[in-house]
Order: structure tokens, then sequence, then C-alpha cells
């Protein structure tokens, strides 16, 4: 029952039913035959209101709907009673769609009796019935069309005080903040359905019914149409969010096996992020494409995830048996396949497969020769040697800047690639003195830029 309280709620219920009662009443004394002809219109205008109803477009808080358009319509070319009857099949065919709880049915049906007969009578008061030939001259002048505008908003008034009511009792919403955040809003698009329902009515009234009808179709069409646009672009938003999620999940378990190995090794985060930073330098270096660079930094960040797999005990081995080493060898195959299960990152498993290659066949998994070793692999061979060389929590001493370039192209040829490891050399000294030297300060938080790279994953291909 919202914030209405348990006591209150008998007296509340019963207040609208007293209201509802009023205002069948009202349209009981005022009935007319005269008001529910022709039989066309109010077939019409009934089905505007239903199936507008029914098309109800909904963004956010507010609605859009052909059906109050058909009401305005119902009090001004009808009467009281006909303009009720509408409104009521309105009310059901909102309460088949929507299903509103007791209270906010009898508030539907109190509001809309209320609006409906108040709109009604002021009409038949100010020009009378518009089906009558004495007042036709009344129906050709403007002062028609100034009335069903005036109706319109007056109405349309009556309706948001009423419902605003109904939320201040059941849910304790201000007044202020509904006109704040519900009646302000929506003006501009009330100010259209005015102009819309105004030329309706001058419409059946100077060109009759055939007019009105085709009209009235064109407002279905459009409405439809508007309402299947909004709910595929809701669709669309919807597959997005969820590929969003299932991507970020996805990549999230890859970063959570990254710093579950760094608790492990301490060394694995920082290195995987200067590998990467590393690895996006030379590949510009070299020209490759914005693509290609982005693919050598993900390979660097996820290049050792395979070691994920290997027991504490030989990750902390200052000395390995020949059993360990053939364990520590599966690295890259068991990284390429965690990565490979990631969606769109093929290319970058098989640069984690083939980054223990060496030049001159001699590395591992597969006894690759020269060239036929990616590309990607290369660059991530040369870039995780460097930083294995000089960085300062490795297991071993770290080399100066000059003795690990020495390095380098002692074992270019054999184990890395000769034209890379001078391209990569290039690059370290393009400054002058060595100001690239080393990646100790490598963050692997802020080389992964999760959501960029989760985002570009959920993207469709």
């Amino acid at each position: 029952m919202g914030k209405i309280q348990r006591h209150a709620y008998p007296l509340y219920i019963a207040s609208q039913l007293v209201i509802v009662g009023g205002v069948l009443a009202v349209a009981a004394i005022a009935w007319r035959a005269a008001d529910w002809q022709p039989l066309g219109l109010v077939a019409l205008l009934l089905t505007l209101s239903v199936v507008g109803e029914w098309l109800t477009i909904r963004m956010g808080s507010q609605t859009v709907s052909a059906g109050f358009v058909a009401l305005v319509l119902a009090m001004t070319l009808l009467g009281p009673a006909p303009a009720v009857a509408i409104g009521i099949a309105a009310i059901a065919a909102d309460s088949i769609a929507r299903r509103p709880p007791l209270s906010a049915w009898l508030s539907n049906l109190a509001t809309y009796g209320t609006y409906l007969t108040v709109g009604a009578l002021t009409t038949r008061l100010l020009i009378g019935n518009v089906h009558d030939p004495a007042n036709h001259r009344l129906l050709q002048s403007a002062t028609f069309a100034f009335v069903v505008f005036g109706v319109f908003f007056a109405t349309n008034l009556i309706n948001f005080t009423l419902v605003a009511i109904h939320k201040r009792v059941v849910e304790g919403r201000s007044f202020v903040s509904q006109i704040h955040n519900t009646l302000i809003p929506v003006l501009p698009g009330q100010l259209a359905a005015a102009v819309l329902a105004v030329i309706l009515a001058v419409a059946y009234t100077r060109l009759g019914y055939s007019v009105l009808l085709s009209l009235v179709l064109v407002l279905l069409i459009f409405q439809y149409l508007a309402r299947a646009l909004l709910q595929s672009e809701d669709r669309a938003e919807q597959l997005e969010a969820r590929s969003m999620h299932l991507a970020s999940l996805q990549l999230g378990v890859l970063t959570t096996l990254v710093e579950t190995l760094a608790l492990r090794d301490r060394t694995t985060a920082r290195h995987a992020a200067a590998v990467a930073r590393y690895a996006r330098a030379l590949a510009r270096e070299i020209g490759c494409s914005e693509a290609e660079q982005d693919l050598v930094h993900t390979a660097g960040l996820l290049h050792d995830i395979g070691k994920f797999a290997l027991p504490d005990r030989i990750l902390r081995a200052d000395v390995l048996s020949d059993d360990d080493w053939s364990v520590i060898r599966r690295h890259p195959q068991d990284g390429a396949t965690l990565v490979g299960r990631l969606d769109g990152y093929g290319p970058v498993a098989e640069a984690i497969l083939y980054h223990h290659e060496c030049m001159d066949g001699s590395g591992y998994p597969a006894g690759l020769i020269g060239k036929e070793i990616p590309l990607p692999s290369r660059i991530i061979a040369v870039c995780s040697t460097y930083d294995t060389l000089t960085a300062r929590d490795t297991y071993r001493s770290p080399m100066t800047p000059q003795d690990a370039i020495a390095e380098l192209r002692r074992v270019a040829g054999r184990q890395l690639d000769p034209e890379l490891v001078e391209s990569f050399i290039s690059l370290l000294q393009s400054d002058g003195p060595v100001t690239f030297a080393h990646g100790d300060d490598a963050d692997f938080e802020a080389e992964l830029a999760f959501e960029r790279r989760a985002r570009a994953l959920a993207q469709p291909v």
C-alpha cells in the first residue's frame, strides 16, 4: 500500500468510490441520445482510446499515448456519457496491460471520470452539440479551435492534480517534486498533442468523418512504429549491457588469475605491465597499426598467465630440475588455452603460445624457426628478455641498461629477432641517455585499462 496508513486505506478506497459514483450519476443525468451519434465516430474514438493505451510509449517515468487525444476528442465531439464510457474502456485496456493494484485502479477511474465529465460539460456549455446545424458558424470559427485547445490543457491539469493527490496519499510524494519531475518535463509534448487534437477536431467538423478516420489511422501507425523503435533501442541497450557484463566477466577472470599469480610471485604483475608497455612502444617504433599495437600490448599483459598452474615450489625455486623445466615449458600452452577461451582473443592467444620460440628453432613449444614465429610473439620475446635482465625484483642481480643491450645483441639471431633487437635498442636510446631503461614503475592496473578493454571486447566484430 506504499506509505498509506492501513487504518486510512478503507477511507481512501471509499472516497474514490464516492467520486466514481458521483461521476456516473452526473454522466447519467447529462445523458442525451444525440451524444452517441454518429456511431461511427463513437467507435473510432473508442478504438483510438483503447489501442492508444495498448501502444503507450514509456520513456522513464513519462508516457506518450494517443489515448488522451482520443478522450479530448470524445469530450469535444460527443458528450459526457460517451466520453466517460470511452474513458472506462481506456482504463480497462490499461489495466489489462499493467494490472495495477486496487487503489491505483480506483484512482484512475475517479480521475478519468472527473476530468472527462468536467471537460465534456464545459464543451457543451461553450459550443453545444457539434452535430447541431445551428452551431455550424461557431464550429467554422477560431473559437472552436481555442475551446478544444483549452479543454485539452484544463483537463490535463485536472488529471495531473488528481494523480498527484493519489501519489501524495499513497506514496508520500510532495506536490512540488511532482510538478518539477512530472508536469514541467511533459509540457512540450503535451503542447504538441494539444495541437494534434485541435487539428483532428477541426478536420472532423470541416471535412467529415472519412478524413478523421484517415488521420487517426496515420496517428496509430506512427505511434506503433515509434513504440517499436523505442523497444528495439531498449533491447539493443539491454543486449549491449549483457555483452558488456559478459566481457567484463571474461576479462575479469583472466585479470584475477594474473593478480592471484602476483600474490604468489610478486614479480609477475609488474613484469607483465612492463612487457606490455615495452611491446606497445616497440610495435609503434616498427610501424605497426593501432590494432597491432593493442594486440601486442594485451599479449604482453597476459603472456605469463599460464604460470598460474605452476606449483609454488617451482615458482619460488632458486634451482630447477629437468622435470621442473618440463613443467615450466607448458606455461605458453596453458596461457594460450586460457586466453583463447575469451571471445575475440585468438590472435592474443597465438602470440602467447609462441613467445618462447627462438629464431634458431631451439625454443618451445613448436620449435618454430625465424619468421615462422608470429611477429607479436617475437616482439614479446625481446621485451620480456630485456625486462627480466634489468628488473630489480628478479631472482638475479639486475643488469645495467647498457649491459642488457649488449646481452640482447649477443643472443640476437639465435634467440631473438635481430631486426627487432636493433629497433628496440634504438627506441631505448632515442633520447640520448637511456631514459626508457626499465619498467620497475610499471603498474598492471594502469596498463590493463580494464573498462576500456571490456567495452572493446563487448563490441560485435
